[in-house]
């Protein structure tokens, strides 16, 4: 039986932008467990030895938590699989988020119920695994609350294939698959980092769209972009500053790029030069 046991990190509450309602109060008084729950999908293997399952999590309604890069308003969650047994490696695919708007703060996540497909290398393939996460997040509706979760779950068990495939579907799109065309980027020092500004070449998304930067180097504080589209043409631009606020050597290659849109996403791995 999948342990789930949930502890918040923080006596304090992070008030949002918005003032509370009475209403509001009221709803934010639940307790953790019901705010959020979690458990851990079983799957299956796949072609390569990996077993697929999914971390499955359920907020209650309105409640949203946040993708890897939740914007600068956002939590970023963070997994810790120590403590799991004959687990070599743990790989996350992340579903589209979408992208939220209050009071001029941008965030990404999942509103509602998010499955996060978790493929797993085994140590000592054909043996059971047991899966041992640590994962810390934010659940936030007019609040926010730092919490801790933590799951058991032996596999392989029984499987609920279903929604982990739907949300293997879900991911966004490489740039293979998008059409994407030359994807080049500028850099230049500012006063306390970077400036970086990627020329994409690739069709409308639909909607608002939004780009998000991402640097193997969590620390590396990433602004949220400013975005312009010239036809087929996107520009995105955004400042980046490391602890020491000075300029730095970037690697172009390492740059990950998401695209988000109303109806797709694109995951594009690198850029180049520009012209």
């Amino acid at each position: 039986m999948a342990r789930n046991l949930f502890v918040p990190i923080a006596a304090a509450l992070i008030l949002a932008a918005q003032a509370l309602t009475s209403p509001a109060r009221a709803e934010t008084a639940l307790p953790p467990d019901s705010v959020v729950s979690g458990e851990i999908l079983p799957g299956w293997q796949t072609d390569r030895g990996t077993y697929m399952a999914a971390l499955h999590l359920t907020l209650a309604p309105g409640w949203k938590t946040y993708w890897r890069a939740p914007g600068d308003a956002g939590i970023p969650p963070r997994f810790d699989w120590h403590g799991s047994k004959n687990v070599a490696a743990v790989r996350l695919h992340w579903p589209r988020p979408t992208v939220f708007s209050s009071n001029g703060m941008r965030t990404i996540g999942y509103v509602d119920d998010l499955v996060l497909p978790i493929e797993v290398t085994p140590g000592e393939p054909g043996r059971p695994m047991e899966i041992r996460a640590r994962i810390d997040l934010g659940v936030c509706h007019d609040i926010c609350m730092p919490m801790e979760l933590r799951l058991d779950e032996r596999l392989p068990g029984e499987s609920r294939a279903a929604p982990i495939r739907a949300a293997l579907a879900a991911q966004p799109l490489d740039a293979r698959a998008a059409r994407v065309g030359r994807v080049a980027c500028e850099v230049e020092p500012i006063a306390d980092g970077l400036r970086l500004t990627a020329r994409i070449e690739v069709p409308p998304l639909g909607g608002d769209e939004t780009a998000v930067f991402e640097l193997p180097d969590p620390s590396i504080w990433v602004a949220e972009t400013e975005m312009d589209r010239e036809g087929s043409l996107l520009v995105a631009r955004s400042d980046i500053v490391p602890a020491d606020g000075t300029p730095f050597a970037l690697d172009r290659s390492l740059v990950r790029i998401t695209l988000l849109g109303q109806d797709r996403a694109v995951d594009i791995q690198g850029c180049g030069g520009a012209r």
